[in-house]
Parts: C-alpha cells; structure tokens; sequence
C-alpha cells in the first residue's frame, strides 16, 4: 500500500499537467483553468474533489450535463456566472450549486476582472457520460475507465 498524506495545504497540490482532456478545438478554451485534483492525492476513487482556478474570461467546462454523475460547486473566492440551459445566476464566495445527473447542462464562466477559485466535487459512477448541447462534442467511459471523446455522430476527432 502507498503512502497517501493525512492532509495538506489544498494550494500546495501540483496543478494538473494538462488544462483539458477534451480534444481540439475545445482544449484551447480551458487555458484559463488551473485544477488541483485534491481526492486524487489522497487515493479517493468514489470521487473526485478539485480546487479550481478560472483567471478572467476563463471557463470551467464546455455547457455538459452527465447521464449518471452528479456535481456540486462551492465558490471559494471571485464572482463567476452559473450558465444553465434554464439561465444564468450571479455566483460569490459561499454560494454552491449542484447538478444531479442528466439535469441541466451547465457551466461556469468568469466574466469579471478577478481570478475565481472553487471546490468542485463530483462521484465516479462506472459507465457515465457526457452531453454538450452547444458543442459537436460527445464523451463516454471507455473499457479502461478512461473518457473517450467523439462528435456528436460519432466520428473520432484527429489526433
């Protein structure tokens, strides 16, 4: 068994080598995103827990909505815009928001002058995906667990 901390200074915890696992051309619009993959750190595997960073004009995910994972949000500092497909709220530090699973897709962007930082917190259920009404962009696990991206009529993007 590997040796996982007991605890650490959440700001501490390296940012994650890519911006995105999405391909391009959606991988060029997380380039305003740091995420610190906090329950990776501790060798959560029921969920994942991110300390996320989105400088101005930055977003944290292409508009989506999973079909079986839920999500949940809590700001931490800054003042993002909550994007939904029912509309838009104002978001400040203490406010959350969740999505449960094939709700509404939904995104945050960062339309002030200011770097916003949140937690975001969301579980791992086997078998999930992803939808992305504004994009021609499609996400499902893999045998391997591993997200594989394909356009909506399901022709791989090129390398």
């Amino acid at each position: 068994m590997s040796e996982k901390p007991l605890a650490v200074e959440a700001a501490a915890v390296p940012v994650r080598a890519r911006a995105s696992n999405y391909p391009e051309p959606y991988a060029t619009r997380m380039q305003k995103r740091e995420k610190r993959q906090l329950g990776d750190i501790f060798g959560l595997s029921n969920f994942g827990v991110n300390l996320t960073r989105l400088a101005p004009g930055g977003e944290s995910a292409l508009m989506h909505r999973h079909a079986k994972a839920d999500e949940f949000i809590y700001i931490l500092e800054g003042a993002p815009t909550l994007v939904t497909e029912e509309g838009e709220v104002d978001l400040r530090p203490g406010m959350c928001a969740g999505f449960p699973a094939q709700g509404a897709a939904h995104q945050l962007v960062n339309r002030s002058d200011a770097d916003v930082v949140y937690l975001e917190i969301g579980d791992r259920i086997p078998g999930d995906s992803a939808v992305y009404p504004n994009d021609d962009i499609q996400v499902a696990a893999g045998p391997d667990g591993n997200w594989v991206f394909t356009r909506k009529d399901g022709s791989p993007f090129e390398r």
